[in-house]
């Protein structure tokens, strides 16, 4: 079922799916498998594996959770096939949760004690709403424990809170209201002035949640968490009481005057702190994607900038028999000069070499050079920096880690078709210099 789910979703194939959760379950990795498993996968590429991922992680999730509920509820004596049929047939993580609400093990609530004093079968008379005159009816559930008809009242009423809240139905419409038009606000906690000055923006504002942007919401949160802000999130009550009495106010007697002081005292004290909780950790996580989003954005413009800025780069890929290719690259990137020079054994042509890098150097107006950490990179570093320069030329050593790789690249090919791979290498590690990321990526 959960392959089908994923399949259905991603509009992936059912086989490239399984094939891929196979893989995922026996310990590979996302790369390894966009990478080096294509003839298992169908080619999926490394957005698709992650996705089948991180929906088969969550649907496990979901089906684990599932098992539990099951176990509970079974264990109570109240697993029906319908109910167990309903449990199986969810694969939404917030509506499973929904239909357990009502079997899920309490601590001693107010209707918890109501139910311990007998007046459930109250509660239900009242919740039917036929009754005219439901205080007489009350009068039949009073004893030493009950002395009084508002307190019976109460307790039926407490019972009927509980079942609104846990209401599927209800925490649908009420969860939805507080998607589209709830409205976060703040307040500054008492006596907390001198040391929340930074959240002061904060102190007494509001706007609908759904339009908060994730660093204010973020940092309303903050206030929150150090004790500064007091953080509030809801719709129009009156608009939450009219969808709730829509559902359970059925008639127009005393007993339907129960029932809608239960469905407020539900939606204020049990139903509406619910929601309010559920959504805001929604909206929390949502805020958070979006400013990991940004973070990694700036992050990456941070990593892709030149570390030298643009400046002009001689780029050396060293050798002994063949020689070291040099390059010239303007401040772009782009291929001004090559040719090859020969400083080390066998044919040690140092005074040459020496001419040859000066003459570029100025030729250019060279202002760093780069030279690949390969053979012979030691003896040509020594080399460079004996020279004297008219101007201050900085010198690196750079990883060539790929370049060959990418020299005999068809990107390489197609940028470079008039040279070969010794001058598309020696570009590769001038570029590395000038933009090291930009470089790798290729």
């Amino acid at each position: 079922m959960i392959v089908k789910i994923i399949s259905a979703q991603t509009n992936i194939a059912h086989n490239q799916v399984s094939s891929t959760i196979a893989l995922l379950n026996e310990g590979a990795t996302i790369p390894f498998i966009s990478r080096y498993r294509k003839e298992m996968t169908g080619s999926l590429d490394e957005v698709q594996v992650g996705t089948i991922k991180e929906m088969y992680e969550k649907l496990q999730e979901v089906q684990k959770r599932r098992e539990t509920i099951l176990k509970s509820i079974d264990e109570q004596g109240m697993l029906s096939d319908e109910l167990k049929r309903k449990i199986e047939s969810t694969w939404n993580a917030t509506e499973l949760e929904d239909i357990y609400l009502p079997y899920k093990p309490k601590r001693k609530t107010r209707a918890v004690k109501a139910r311990e004093l007998g007046l459930e079968p109250l509660a239900d008379i009242i919740f039917l709403q036929q009754e005219r005159d439901i205080e007489s009816r009350a009068v039949d559930f009073l004893s030493d424990e009950l002395p009084d008809v508002e307190v019976a009242l109460q307790g039926a009423r407490d019972i009927i809170a509980e079942r609104v809240s846990e209401d599927m139905k209800a925490r649908d419409l009420i969860r939805n209201l507080f998607k589209r038009e709830a409205v976060i606000s703040s307040k500054l906690v008492k006596g907390k002035e001198e040391e929340a000055v930074k959240y002061s923006d904060y102190y007494d504002f509001s706007e609908p949640l759904k339009k908060s942007p994730s660093h204010r919401l973020l940092a309303m949160r903050r206030g929150e968490n150090e004790g500064f802000l007091k953080i509030s999130v809801s719709p129009e009550q009156e608009k939450a009481l009219e969808l709730l009495e829509s559902i359970f106010v059925k008639g127009r007697n005393s007993a339907a005057d129960q029932v809608k002081a239960a469905v407020e005292d539900s939606y204020k004290r049990l139903l509406g702190p619910s929601i309010e909780n559920e959504v805001s950790a929604l909206f929390r996580q949502k805020a958070e994607e979006a400013a990991i989003q940004v973070f990694a954005s700036n992050l990456r413009q941070l990593l892709l900038s030149p570390p030298l800025g643009q400046k002009r780069v001689l780029a050396i890929d060293p050798g002994y028999r063949t020689g070291c290719k040099v390059v010239c690259l303007d401040a772009q990137g782009n291929l001004m000069h090559n040719e090859t020079i020969f400083p080390h054994p066998p044919q040690n042509e140092v005074k040459q070499a020496y001419k040859k890098i000066d003459t570029l150097v100025e030729a250019y107006k060279i202002e760093a050079i780069a030279i690949g950490n390969g053979t012979a990179s030691r003896e040509t570093e020594a080399f460079i920096r004996k020279m004297r320069f008219n101007s201050d030329i900085l010198v690196f050593v750079v990883s060539e880690d790929g370049a060959s790789v990418y020299s005999a690249s068809k990107t390489a090919r197609d940028e470079f078709p008039d040279y070969d791979v010794t001058v598309r290498g020696a570009v590769s590690i001038g570029r590395r210099l000038m933009d090291p990321l930009a470089e790798l990526v290729k």
